[in-house]
């Protein structure tokens, strides 16, 4: 079976757009979640932790603290 370099151009059009999509995707699905789940055990960070570091990304027993 030949395949044109047309036939390749196009599947290689929608694997880009499918790659695009599924990043978007995950985009907006970390901005609703806004890190409110450790990456690394995937547990709920404490609200008062995110509060004092909006940025953290693990929750206090994960970065090495104790949890109070």
């Amino acid at each position: 079976m030949f395949t044109s370099n047309f036939d390749i151009e196009l599947a290689e059009e929608r694997i880009e757009r499918e790659r695009q999509a599924a990043i978007a995707r995950a985009g907006a699905a970390l901005e609703i979640k806004g890190f409110a789940c450790c990456c690394r055990c995937g547990g709920e960070i404490d609200p008062r932790r995110r509060a004092a570091l909006p940025s953290a990304r693990t929750c206090i027993v994960c970065a090495g603290g104790r949890k109070s």
